[in-house]
């Protein structure tokens, strides 16, 4: 069990959210959006949104310190323990709290505007319900982590669930590592992995676009019907051709 939970499962997720993104693009170019709903509703998404996204933002960098940057590293570089966990609790409350909101205000928004409402899918609202247990999770392991601030006993993750994570980039994944953690790292790891696989099949995938066209395409060239060509008249010598 403990190998299907933690290699099996893991790189199905993997393989779905790749293969996935490439059969998206390849077939669906065209419903490759944010299905964006501004235009129904714009107070409620002006708060929501950039608390979402910039909380999301801390939130990513927070794993990318904490599962890619191994405890040896920060011990060389002069950070002790207690330092990076401290700075790892309130920097990760920080961001938790401002992506909580800011999906709160979200999911309020799409629940109670009719328009908004009308255009939700079934895939946005399993989106919703996994993204936000996804980051409920999170916010649980984060807050159960000042445990260790206050003397008490804490799972030190950097040890288990960090050396598993790098281990399944380098295709050597240990499952007993995640099977020695507790339930809620448990729960989060396969939620998240559950995220990745429904990706591609929602709007998330406008995670991955960026307007770079516009820095390369052509201007675009208007040209007036009025016969007048515009409200002054023509400059004397030049005719009209055409």
């Amino acid at each position: 069990m403990s190998t299907f939970l933690w290699v099996i499962v893991p790189y199905l997720c993997l393989t779905t959210f790749v293969v996935g993104h490439y059969w998206r693009y390849r077939y669906d170019k065209f419903g490759w959006t944010t299905r964006s709903s501004q235009l129904y509703e714009n107070r409620l998404l002006r708060l929501g949104s950039p608390l979402f996204h910039f909380g999301m933002l801390g939130v990513v960098g927070g794993h990318v310190v904490g599962l890619l940057v191994p405890e040896s590293w920060t011990g060389g570089a002069g950070i002790s323990n207690r330092a990076y966990h401290w700075a790892a609790l309130t920097l990760g409350l920080a961001a938790a709290a401002a992506t909580v909101v800011g999906l709160a205000i979200l999911i309020y928004r799409r629940r109670t505007v009719g328009p908004v409402f009308s255009a939700t899918t079934k895939m946005d609202k399993l989106m919703y319900v996994v993204l936000a247990g996804v980051i409920l999770l999170g916010v649980w392991n984060t807050v159960s982590g000042a445990a260790f601030m206050f003397g008490g006993h804490e799972y030190d993750y950097r040890e288990g669930v960090s050396v598993w994570y790098r281990q399944f980039w380098s295709f050597h994944p240990h499952p007993s590592l995640m099977a020695a953690a507790p339930l809620s790292f448990q729960l989060h790891a396969l939620v998240a992995s559950g995220l990745f696989a429904l990706w591609p099949f929602t709007r998330l995938v406008h995670v991955f676009s960026a307007p770079v066209g516009y820095l390369t395409r052509p201007y675009i060239v208007y040209r007036s019907r009025d016969t007048q060509l515009g409200s002054r008249r023509p400059r004397r010598g030049w005719e009209r051709v055409g």
